[in-house]
């Protein structure tokens, strides 16, 4: 899909200076679409910014500062977001790197609310105006640990993939595309954020963030309800759909606590 000079649409990514919400800006602004960066560090955004611009000089590049843990910038978000767009990528995430009886409930509250309710909050205010438009794609950047048992970020992921399907199929015929993204590793800053032990990790298990955006646009065209990028992945749900359900919670339990760190 590119967007024609005069019709440009726009789009808005959480999470936007690294990682997998920095190669959708990339990937949108080559797509012609005007972009809302929104992110913490106000400093990256601003290079994100000149960025793209330089590459893109016709495009309308926003940038919001906001921390999806705290109310009112929520409520920032969530007022421009009504204002109407769309695209909406919500990618903004981090993990704890602690078991549930462990961590503090504060960690767990933060968690959920990027996780979650931020998502949720933003999707439900972009519909509205998708629905008017008859036009509107929401990628929901979830995660592989979504379909096993992991801690509260695989619940938190799973709430995700779960709404994501079932929006995709009320919104059918309506124009407005909604697409579950569950990649597995991807080399980010999200596991140096974290603290996580990965140094054991097979190099073929790695993704790029570049393919795993790109994989996620073509599926979301495709009017596909999940994307699961990479064959190593999509062996690995075939497998997570055959093995009996204990067994996948001790996969799950065991793969995070080859993560943590001391």
């Amino acid at each position: 899909m590119t967007i024609q000079r005069g019709l440009r649409r726009t789009a808005l990514i959480t999470g936007a200076t690294s990682g997998i919400g920095e190669s959708f800006s990339r990937l949108l602004a080559d797509q012609g679409f005007n972009l809302i960066l929104v992110a913490r560090d106000i400093t990256r955004l601003d290079e994100r910014r000149r960025e793209l611009n330089q590459k893109h000089p016709e495009l309308l590049i926003e940038t919001m500062r906001a921390d999806l843990t705290v109310e009112p910038d929520i409520r920032t978000v969530e007022s421009r977001v009504a204002q109407g767009i769309d695209v909406l990528i919500n990618n903004a995430g981090f993990g704890i790197n602690k078991s549930f009886t462990k961590s503090s409930i504060e960690s767990e509250r933060e968690l959920m609310a990027v996780l979650v309710e931020s998502p949720m909050r933003l999707i439900h205010h972009a519909i509205p105006t998708m629905l008017q438009n008859s036009f509107g794609i929401i990628i929901n950047v979830s995660s592989v640990a979504s379909f096993i048992a992991g801690g509260s970020y695989s619940a938190a992921k799973s709430y995700l993939t779960v709404l994501s399907e079932s929006l995709h199929s009320e919104l059918q015929g309506t124009g407005v595309k909604v697409l579950a993204l569950c990649p597995g590793f991807t080399r980010t800053e999200f596991h140096q954020r974290g603290r996580m032990r990965m140094n054991g990790l097979p190099k073929f298990l790695w993704l790029s963030a570049d393919f795993v955006s790109e994989a996620a646009w073509r599926d979301v065209q495709r009017g596909k309800a999940i994307s699961v990028p990479g064959w190593q992945y999509k062996i690995l749900m075939l497998i997570l759909r055959l093995l009996p359900r204990p067994l996948v919670r001790r996969y799950g339990m065991n793969a995070k606590s080859k993560q943590r760190k001391d």
